[in-house]
């Protein structure tokens, strides 16, 4: 893609117009807002920054945050672990300030853990179904660390569900979402420790239900995390 669609791509996402799903809030010292656009018959997401920046030792001087988001997308979706699928990402310098684009097909008909939970999820499904839930979650995590990635943010309310009945009972579909600060680790085994800390100090599961993800993540991952 050359230079100037690039660019041209960037004004046309960068222009469009939707109901905001997140209204822009101000971190990173910059703003960051998503809306909601009907595009060619379909819904998109739309995340728009000024300003909003993460540092590392190659970028001291600030990058887009949705650059990196856009690229862990990209991987995710190699690695064939479900997240939202990237449409367009890009950054420009207005200014002196940056401006970023962030735009993501719809995962329709998922729904975050915390809401699925709050919705009476646990009244609706048998222990038993709802076991599966956690073996499909550690097949999705430990396909993440396998592929050396690392989501960095990892709480129940950005694993999002889907469930599809089928004549062996409810089946459950994950994805992730919220990958701004997701990155490559050197080692798989750093990138499961990271998150899995995480996910067990920002999730409401049972020692029963968490000793089970585990057991069934440690089976997945191959070793001993």
């Amino acid at each position: 893609m050359g230079t100037s669609t690039v660019q041209e791509n960037f004004a046309y996402w960068w222009g469009t117009q939707g109901p905001w799903v997140e209204e822009p809030n101000v971190r990173r010292s910059g703003t960051s807002g998503v809306q909601r656009v009907f595009h060619n018959g379909t819904i998109v997401y739309v995340k728009r920054q000024t300003g909003h920046l993460y540092r590392s030792p190659r970028y001291p001087f600030g990058r887009p945050t949705v650059l990196r988001e856009g690229r862990a997308l990209t991987k995710l979706d190699q690695l064939d672990v479900a997240a939202p699928k990237p449409i367009f990402y890009g950054a420009r310098k207005v200014d002196g300030v940056w401006q970023g684009v962030l735009v993501t097909q719809d995962l329709n008909g998922f729904q975050d853990l915390d809401s699925w939970y709050a919705d009476g999820a646990r009244e609706r499904y048998s222990p038993d179904e709802h076991l599966r839930l956690f073996e499909r979650l550690a097949f999705l995590l430990s396909r993440l660390h396998l592929g050396y990635w690392q989501h960095s943010c990892m709480r129940s309310k950005h694993i999002f569900v889907k469930v599809v009945t089928s004549i062996d009972g409810p089946q459950f579909e994950l994805a992730l979402l919220d990958l701004e600060k997701s990155h490559r680790r050197i080692t798989s085994l750093g990138a499961a420790r990271h998150d899995l800390r995480q996910l067990r100090r920002h999730s409401s599961w049972t020692d029963t239900e968490w000793a089970y993800f585990l057991k069934v993540y440690h089976a997945e991952f191959g070793r001993a995390v």
